[in-house]
């Protein structure tokens, strides 16, 4: 892989961190430098996860709406990709607190683009220099159970203020590269799951609630239906990005994995039993219907055929193997779910207190 010199934004959280690790584990690239630029917020994982890497790994806690600051960076370490995870991404508190993801999803995104574009402008940026910006497949709005799956040409119909200021992300990058000829691809991405997960997205809530056996909070009737994919098969997709895919492209990644909420919940709790001893009875029963939220899209799936005909890419990992991996990481890791436990408390008081 021709890039050494990274920077990856939001690399303190779920798939940003995941993404980081995955970077230095793959043994067909060894990089020179990869930056990790990130604000902190409640969600972020712990910088020490990364304390192997201190030779070719630097952290710098920033805000991407730091344009000067951004650009500076960009040019003190010759960077010659840029992997824009940064983002607030809960649809739950989209709902409640929408201003931070005007702020962070759309404004934030518009100045990490400015910033690069400054530095290619300068003739500072090396000619090979991309920008790949991580979206969601939330962006297409909702499918019926018998239309076909989103491919990049649906277009754009949010329901939600998360996937509306992502939307707006997404067409921002695009109309640089139409305007400005920026180097830029966009990804669209169905459900990542995996280590490192903050608790209030749902596999690890369930997780987490199984374990200290507490009411599972579920959403209508359960049936809303979600295509979801490993992260390490996301990061993967990623890398492939950067290498082979074409500047002004979009691509869907999809793990091919389209399951019910409430089915989904249900294998949680009978994988969980096998590793526990526990009855899969105990868990089944903390399963706890509540008021559905606003605007809860039906059913989201990706058709990935173009990232798997035109840059040879396919999802490894299957839904169980990836659920057992998963599962195993957190009953492997319980300081994890205990660092973040006061703030989702929290959170689940205010988000569930009136369902």
């Amino acid at each position: 892989m021709k890039f050494k010199n990274i920077l990856v934004t939001g690399g303190l959280g779920f798939i940003g961190s995941n993404f980081i690790n995955f970077l230095f584990k793959n043994k067909q690239f060894t990089p020179n430098i990869v930056i990790n630029l990130d604000k902190q917020s409640y969600y972020s994982n712990d910088d020490n996860i990364f304390k192997d890497l201190r030779d070719k790994y630097k952290f710098f806690k920033e805000n991407i709406n730091n344009r000067k600051f951004v650009r500076e960076l960009l040019e003190e370490n010759s960077i010659e990709l840029v992997i824009h995870f940064a983002a607030e991404s809960h649809v739950d508190r989209s709902i409640l607190e929408p201003d931070e993801f005007i702020r962070s999803n759309i404004f934030g995104t518009f100045q990490l683009i400015e910033a690069s574009k400054d530095y290619i402008d300068s003739n500072k940026a090396p000619s090979h220099f991309k920008f790949l910006h991580i979206s969601t497949d939330e962006v297409y709005g909702t499918l019926k159970l018998e239309e076909d799956a989103f491919t990049e040409k649906n277009p754009y119909r949010p329901n939600s203020p998360y996937a509306a200021s992502k939307a707006s992300s997404d067409l921002i990058v695009r109309s640089y590269y139409k305007t400005y000829d920026f180097p830029s691809i966009i990804t669209n991405c169905s459900n990542n799951y995996g280590p490192y997960q903050y608790p209030e997205k749902l596999i690890p809530l369930v997780i987490n609630n199984c374990i200290n056996e507490i009411p599972i909070p579920v959403y209508g009737d359960g049936m809303q239906i979600r295509d979801w994919i490993y992260v390490e098969d996301h990061c993967n997709a990623l890398l492939t990005i950067a290498e082979k895919g074409e500047l002004g492209e979009k691509y869907n990644i999809g793990g091919n994995q389209e399951i019910a909420n409430i089915s989904l919940i249900n294998k949680i709790c009978e994988i969980l039993s096998s590793y526990t001893g526990k009855k899969e009875k105990i868990y089944k029963d903390l399963i706890s219907h509540v008021k559905d939220r606003p605007g809860h899209d039906t059913r989201y799936a990706i058709n990935n055929h173009k990232i798997l005909h035109n840059l040879d890419w396919k999802p490894k990992i299957g839904l169980d193997e990836g659920l057992s991996k998963t599962i195993k990481w957190y009953l492997n890791n319980p300081t994890f779910l205990k660092a973040k436990s006061k703030s989702m408390r929290d959170w689940v008081n205010k988000n569930y207190k009136d369902r």
